[in-house]
């Protein structure tokens, strides 16, 4: 693959207050991918398991004034959107998030070390943490990696082995990690538990964020039961993963709280 060849299949482009994880409260860019892999019961952003034919692209940043462009999308028109959002000072990295980003690891080999001498922002990878060799093919790249943990009783998804892995690699190379796990009334005790003990035995110091579920509507609940976990659940857990960890933080969703996509 080559830069005047590669493309990719976006969602959309925008700047926004990050709301999740370590990150929360900084300015981004977003380059959302289309794709995922996985179906978590919780997801919210069902819209990108599969490609749209179009995506959109905001002309100011955070203004809202999106335009639609045809799927898919090239690499130098991606870096040309880019540097359109990119105001002086504005932003404090740019955050790839799905979907999976890591579907599209070969074009990001390509985009990555173009966009980091282009901006000279730090770049953010959103992942489910279930591909550790795709993420391979980017780690010289990245700056900061939030791993969504899928817990079991929660996601539908069983990836313990493919976390472990992911997570290792982000800590062998010295780059910026935390975890975050969606927690519902459905949480099961010995789901935190084994996060805590993953987490544990790659580094005890690796932030862990419990995000209280949001709800939501009946057309997209999948048949499933996403009630938010009451404050005694909350503190029990926290009680339970800190004997593991040195930083277990409750952070609900703040972009949702703010109306931000």
């Amino acid at each position: 693959m080559t830069a005047d060849t590669a493309t990719a299949r976006l969602v959309e482009v925008f700047s926004a207050i990050q709301g999740e994880g370590l990150n929360v409260g900084t300015r981004q860019l977003f380059i959302r991918f289309a794709f995922c892999d996985l179906r978590c019961h919780f997801c919210d952003s069902a819209h990108t398991w599969t490609a749209p034919a179009t995506c959109q692209v905001e002309r100011s940043p955070g203004l809202r004034d999106f335009e639609t462009h045809p799927n898919p999308v090239t690499l130098p028109t991606l870096l040309e959107w880019v540097q359109r959002q990119n105001q002086p000072g504005l932003h404090d990295s740019i955050s790839l998030t799905g979907g999976e980003p890591l579907l599209h690891a070969a074009f990001l080999a390509e985009f990555l070390p173009q966009v980091r001498q282009q901006t000279g922002l730090p770049i953010y990878l959103e992942s489910g943490g279930h591909r550790p060799e795709q993420l391979a093919m980017i780690l010289p790249y990245l700056d900061a990696v939030g791993m969504d943990v899928k817990l079991p009783s929660v996601s539908g998804e069983t990836l313990w082995q493919a976390h472990a892995e992911f997570l290792q690699r982000c800590h062998d190379a010295s780059v910026e990690v935390f975890v975050k796990a969606i927690a519902s009334q459905a949480t099961k005790l010995e789901d935190l538990e084994q996060t805590a003990e993953l987490v544990a035995t790659v580094d005890p110091a690796i932030p862990v964020f419990l995000q209280p579920v949001t709800p939501l509507d009946a057309a997209h609940s999948l048949g499933h039961d996403f009630s938010p976990p009451t404050p005694a659940q909350v503190l029990t857990w926290q009680t339970l993963m800190k004997r593991y960890l040195k930083q277990v933080r409750v952070v609900p969703q703040t972009h949702k709280m703010l109306g931000q996509r």
